[in-house]
């Protein structure tokens, strides 16, 4: 199953692999006790969590003694990015601007967060200004003679 081809995780499983992508792997009290500290959830729920996980195929399971240790099956990255594109396109209708002006607005960016957002705008631009001057570059020559 390619990444374009995995199920799209519901928001109480994406809590789940939030827990399994910062420990890399964990058994189910070990994702129970990560998420009971901020969500009201008991054991035999991530147990069955974990298992309906495993038949859609965003995580699998190894055995040690009694226990199954859980790890996921695709990378956080892949993941956001999938998830984000879903979001960008039905909410925003692929509009960048208007995603991150709605982000803003539900949030404001802490003074580190603020300087990431321009290192990155400096850096999208500095790609763009390299792409344009191969593809435009001769044209932009000739309309200046």
């Amino acid at each position: 199953m390619s990444h374009t081809d995995s199920p799209s995780p519901t928001e109480r499983e994406l809590e789940i692999l939030k827990v399994l992508w910062d420990q890399g792997e964990a058994t189910v009290r070990q994702v129970h006790q990560r998420l009971a500290a901020r969500l009201p959830i008991v054991q035999n729920t991530v147990q069955a969590f974990l298992r309906t996980m495993e038949q859609k195929g965003l995580v699998e399971h190894r055995s040690q003694g009694r226990s199954f240790i859980y790890r996921a099956t695709q990378q956080r990255e892949p993941t956001s990015h999938r998830l984000l594109s879903g979001l960008m396109e039905r909410v925003f209708d692929g509009s960048v601007d208007q995603l991150v002006q709605s982000a803003l607005s539900i949030q404001r960016p802490t003074p580190r967060e603020l300087q990431q957002l321009k290192a990155l705008l400096a850096k999208v631009e500095a790609a763009q200004g390299e792409g344009a001057e191969g593809s435009h570059g001769d044209r932009d020559e000739e309309e200046g003679k």
